[in-house]
């Protein structure tokens, strides 16, 4: 495996944080499904883990360092889009979720769906996938305007969204349900079926090593292993 990544015996895999419970940064240490999943596929491999935290702006920004060799591989959350995949190679799909839609139910109780949503100030994080979604939305004239965060500003959104500046956020759901619950007034009111695959980037010569990622993946999902950190971060198998 050592002639499959950037320094012999180590998979360097890049993450952008917080994003719970794929990224979650605790006092004792960065972790999280998506880090505890690379650290088993790790273990079959016969490879160190080693984790590079990313903290540009734009989350598409993620890519560039799989191109220009600065890590092997990129995990965090990542769905796979059709633009994705002209810079990047991608695993098997281990994962599908729909976007979220989040309000304030105290100072807007009657946002219940997107259907809600004329005349709302939209948040979304700069390069997630929601943002389709919310262009989509401003294009039908069902939201009155987008504000943008960079990817690391995730908390000042929710800030905006408890103060009532913004009037909705969307984000991947599971994401979006972990970021409310230590947030009283705020809730998830809505699954935006988009139906999103997630999946492990590698750069796009890197065949050899996404196919010796898929093998592992299949093998920890034979074993129950993969089951078994889908109940502990996400609550079901």
């Amino acid at each position: 495996m050592a002639q499959l990544t950037r320094v012999p015996g180590v998979l360097a895999v890049a993450s952008a944080f917080p994003d719970p419970p794929f990224e979650v940064e605790a006092a004792g240490g960065d972790t999280g499904f998506d880090a505890e999943l690379m650290q088993q596929i790790c273990a079959e491999l016969g490879l160190a883990w080693r984790l590079v935290k990313y903290t540009g702006d734009d989350f598409n920004g993620i890519f560039d360092g799989l191109a220009n060799g600065s890590y092997d591989a990129v995990i965090s959350g990542t769905t796979i889009t059709r633009e994705r995949e002209q810079v990047a190679l991608f695993s098997t799909p281990y994962l599908e979720f729909n976007q979220g839609l989040a309000v304030n139910a105290a100072r807007t109780p009657q946002i219940k769906s997107l259907d809600d949503l004329r005349g709302q100030v939209v948040g979304i994080q700069v390069g997630n996938t929601s943002d389709i979604v919310a262009r989509k939305l401003l294009a039908q004239g069902a939201i009155a305007d987008i504000k943008y965060y960079p990817y690391h500003g995730i908390a000042a959104a929710l800030d905006d969204l408890t103060a009532g500046r913004i009037g909705a956020l969307i984000k991947l759901f599971p994401v979006l349900t972990w970021l409310v619950k230590t947030r009283p007034g705020l809730a998830v009111v809505q699954q935006i079926p988009t139906h999103e695959q997630l999946g492990i980037a590698f750069a796009r010569t890197n065949t050899a090593l996404c196919a010796a990622v898929n093998k592992a993946l299949a093998d920890l999902k034979a074993r129950g292993s993969f089951d078994a950190l889908c109940r502990k971060w996400l609550g079901a198998p």
